[in-house]
């Protein structure tokens, strides 16, 4: 078994469904075809910039899998089949599929600088090239291929994102112990925002908006303490969240 990222960027227009949803439709075809098994789909955001088109936030998504070298090919077919399919009109829509063994270590400075300058598709191109890896556009001017990519490095280098799916994400809420959550979900590490590990039999409030982060190459679900009978702590805020992914 092996670790194979998919990563698009770009689906979406003002009025369609965005990229994030795209990303977990997308992994779920990829498990209903029985292609591998779903790790997690992480959100990435990018360099907002008045020369980057972008629909709303200029984020990419990257679907994690655990899966074998001899569905790569099956995985790539599936992947473009649903952007060429799904892209909305005006899009850019760019993917790139790459197993966790052939990113480099230029790859994590080209997705670092994703999240800071502006980049370009020749530049996209050549890395990807050099790495060995699939990378295509599909739509409008294929920019998306620079997102992709990059989502692939920030995902591979382990410390940018929020999850966007990830097993029980979406059906498991209302009160649990910690070592409930790290059994039933796939939250890795539960802690508090000054590294307070939660692992035992602390009681945590699972509000309907709980997003683990990719930290240290796991998911990690942040909690704060709280003054309640009947429970210890809570997921700490939509906004909160949001503010260390991004």
């Amino acid at each position: 078994m092996m670790k194979i990222l998919i990563a698009i960027d770009d689906t979406d227009n003002a009025e369609s469904k965005g990229t994030g949803f795209r990303a977990r439709e997308l992994a779920s075809i990829i498990q209903n075809h029985q292609l591998g098994q779903l790790i997690g789909v992480t959100r990435h955001q990018l360099f907002v910039h008045e020369t980057i088109p972008y629909t709303s936030h200029n984020s990419s998504a990257c679907i994690a899998i655990n899966s074998d070298e001899k569905y790569l090919r099956e995985i790539i077919a599936v992947s473009a089949k649903y952007l060429i399919e799904n892209a909305a009109p005006g899009s850019d829509a760019g993917l790139c599929v790459c197993p966790e063994t052939n990113v480099m270590e230029e790859l994590f400075d080209f997705a670092k600088r994703a999240k800071s300058e502006v980049l370009t598709m020749d530049m996209a191109k050549d890395l990807a090239n050099k790495m060995g890896v699939f990378l295509e556009g599909y739509t409008g001017t294929k920019q998306g291929i620079i997102g992709s990519l990059a989502a692939v490095g920030l995902h591979a280098a382990g410390n940018d994102g929020r999850f966007l799916l990830t097993k029980g994400m979406r059906e498991v809420f209302g009160i649990y112990t910690a070592q409930e959550i790290l059994n039933i979900t796939g939250v890795e590490k539960i802690k508090t925002t000054d590294n307070k590990i939660i692992l035992n039999f602390e009681k945590i409030l699972l509000t309907e908006w709980w997003r683990p982060v990719l930290q240290d190459k796991l998911a990690v679900l942040y909690v704060e303490p709280v003054n309640d009978n009947n429970y210890e702590y809570r997921v700490i805020s939509k906004e909160h969240i949001k503010i260390l992914s991004n």
